[in-house]
C-alpha cells in the first residue's frame, strides 16, 4: 500500500507539474503582447524624457555660454575702448610735445639770426 500510495504521490507531483506548466505558459502568452507592449511603451517614454532633459540642459548651456562670451565681449570692448583713448592722449600729448619742440626750434633759430645781425651790426 505504501507503495502505491507513492506512486499516486508522483503522479500528482507531476500532474501538478504538468498543470502549472501550462498554466503558465498560457499566462505568459496572454500577458506578453501586453507586457511587451509595457516595457516598449516605457522604453519609448524613457527615451523621450531623456531627449527632453538632453535638449533642455543643451538649452540651458547655450544660454551660459551665450551669457559668458557675451560678457567677455563687453569687457573686451571696453579694455579696447580704454587702450584706444589711452594712445589718442598718448598721441596728442606727442603731438603737443612735437610743436613745443618745433615752436623751440623756431625760437632758437630766431635768437641764433638776431645773435648773428647783433654781431655784424
Amino acid at each position: 500500500m505504501n507503495g502505491q500510495t507513492h506512486q499516486q504521490h508522483d503522479y500528482r507531483f507531476l500532474a501538478g507539474l504538468a498543470m502549472g506548466s501550462v498554466v503558465g505558459a498560457g499566462l505568459a502568452m496572454w500577458l506578453a503582447p501586453r507586457a511587451a507592449a509595457e516595457i516598449k511603451a516605457r522604453a519609448v517614454g524613457s527615451m523621450k524624457n531623456l531627449g527632453d532633459v538632453a535638449a533642455e540642459r543643451y538649452r540651458d548651456a547655450r544660454l551660459r555660454v551665450t551669457d559668458a562670451v557675451d560678457g567677455l565681449t563687453r569687457k573686451g570692448q571696453g579694455v579696447r575702448d580704454g587702450v584706444m583713448d589711452t594712445v589718442v592722449r598718448g598721441a596728442q600729448n606727442v603731438e603737443r610735445g612735437a610743436q613745443d619742440v618745433e615752436r623751440g626750434a623756431q625760437d632758437v633759430q630766431r635768437f641764433a639770426t638776431e645773435a648773428k645781425t647783433q654781431k655784424v651790426v
